[in-house]
């Protein structure tokens, strides 16, 4: 007779219960990962492949100007050695040296003006940059990673963009890839190779923190969170494809120093620009005339237009293509062609990249109606080169104007009528701090310091009166606008 003990069957079988339980469990699990498990297959990038292929195409640009041999007893020199010595940039003999000026056989000296980055365009030797990069300088060389230095020419620059193209004489060199940048997404890595302080092939790496930033310039910016420093400046920004997306231009610091922050000029614009001035030397733009604002929710309100979209006009240029087609002041233009404005911002870079003679269409809204007019886009006025003055050609105003690097003179009587002025000052020559404020020769001051000026006697004391250690404001007139501008002393 068979006999079952049950106890020890429940036993089994419910071992054999939990058993099949847990193996369904570790079934299901090794099924579907979990969350924690997915991440953690991904793992942070490695930069080493991207900076063996694109670094070689990765050059440093030192720039030099002449200066006379009165000059060479410069106070500046030593201020240049305290802040070698105590605030980080090389001593003599380390990386990135600033060497001491060279005797040139006319009785000067070349001295060092700066360092920046760049990369190589074509194998025949075309290099893009930054126009601020080789702006003034006397002489441009170009060193290799493989230390082959060569004297560049500058192709073109141009300001409004801070594009620059120089050539060097060689043949078979590694030229960078160009990207896509409407692929480029904000978390994106990429990575910077560059000449920070000097030290060249220095490579930093960030994510994209924004696209189209907005900062008052012709191009939208690329925000970076890269380390970009003095020096980088020219250099490329690198998607992990190796790729070329964007040329270090800009950072925001309070201190001088990287602060987390930088900004990028995309690489698609870039070669735009890059392609006129390999072709002529220049860029040309368009320009229809007009000063606009943004518009702001209150604007949008009170005149109907529901939404801040759009650029309002402030004023329109007399005898301007704006002016002929009929666009007045308070219209809020909505389209350029075929182009939707969305903001002020977006109307200069839409014109600008319009072909002068070309007749486009223009959608304002005014009065609470939209309405189409037809406009001929004109040519902007391009940046005109101007020499620094030298000894032949020393400026009439004081050491004050001189130190900003500003040459002026006093406006005759029939200058004064043809530009309907009562007072002003004439630039005659820019050079230095008052270059890079953007002043040009034949632009007139008429107030400085918030202070207005009528003649040499005028600026000369306001100047004298300034805080040298601030910027200084600057009211200007050029052509039939009157425009307002900071020059920045150096630091």
């Amino acid at each position: 007779m068979l006999q079952i003990d049950w106890k020890k069957a429940r036993v089994r079988a419910g071992s054999f219960m939990l058993a099949s339980a847990f193996a369904a469990v570790a079934g299901a699990a090794a099924l579907v990962p979990t969350a924690p498990a997915m991440a953690q297959t991904r793992v942070l990038p490695d930069f080493t492949d991207l900076v063996q292929q694109v670094g070689p195409s990765v050059v440093n640009i030192r720039t030099l100007e002449k200066v006379s041999a009165g000059s060479e007893n410069d106070p500046d020199a030593d201020m240049q050695d305290f802040f070698r010595r105590f605030f980080g940039v090389p001593l003599p003999g380390a990386p990135g040296q600033t060497p001491r000026p060279n005797r040139s056989p006319r009785g000067g000296t070349e001295q060092p003006r700066g360092v920046g980055s760049g990369f190589i365009l074509t194998p025949d030797g075309y290099i893009m940059t930054n126009a601020h990069v080789v702006d003034g300088a006397d002489e441009v060389m170009v060193t290799l990673t493989d230390k082959r230095e060569f004297k560049a020419k500058i192709i073109g620059a141009d300001k409004r963009s801070d594009i620059a193209v120089v050539k060097i004489n060689a043949t078979g060199l590694p030229a960078v890839k160009i990207g896509d940048v409407s692929k480029l997404k904000v978390g994106e890595w990429v990575m910077a190779i560059g000449s920070p302080f000097g030290l060249d092939n220095t490579v930093t790496a960030g994510i994209v923190s924004a696209k189209q930033r907005d900062t008052g310039d012709y191009l939208p910016f690329i925000q970076t969170d890269v380390a970009i420093n003095p020096g980088n400046s020219g250099g490329p920004l690198i998607n992990m494809r190796g790729e070329v997306v964007g040329i270090n231009s800009q950072i925001y610091s309070r201190s001088g120093g990287f602060m987390g922050i930088s900004f990028a000029i995309p690489v698609d614009e870039a070669m735009r620009v890059a392609d006129q001035l390999r072709t002529t030397g220049h860029v040309t733009r368009g320009r229809i005339g007009v000063q606009i604002d943004e518009v702001t929710q209150d604007v949008a309100d009170s005149i109907g237009l529901g939404k801040p979209t759009g650029a309002l006009v402030r004023g329109v240029e007399s005898g301007s293509p704006a002016d002929k087609a009929g666009i007045q002041p308070g219209d809020v233009i909505t389209k350029f062609g075929e182009k939707a404005v969305a903001r002020a911002s977006d109307l200069p870079r839409m014109v600008g990249d319009t072909k002068p003679g070309a007749r486009s269409t223009v959608t304002v809204f005014r009065r609470g109606a939209y309405k189409d007019l037809g406009i001929t886009v004109a040519e902007i006025e391009p940046d005109k080169p101007v020499k620094t003055a030298d000894e032949d050609q020393k400026p009439k105003a004081g050491s004050a104007a001189q130190a900003l690097g500003l040459s002026l003179s006093d406006l005759s009587q029939d200058q004064k009528k043809e530009l309907k002025l009562h007072g002003g000052v004439k630039v005659d020559g820019v050079a230095d701090a008052a270059q890079r404020a953007g002043l040009r020769a034949g632009d007139v001051i008429v107030a400085v310091a918030n202070t207005p000026v009528n003649n040499l006697k005028d600026i000369n004391a306001a100047l004298g009166k300034a805080d040298k250690s601030k910027p200084l404001n600057v009211l200007f007139r050029r052509g039939d606008w009157t425009q307002y501008t900071l020059i920045r002393p150096a630091h």
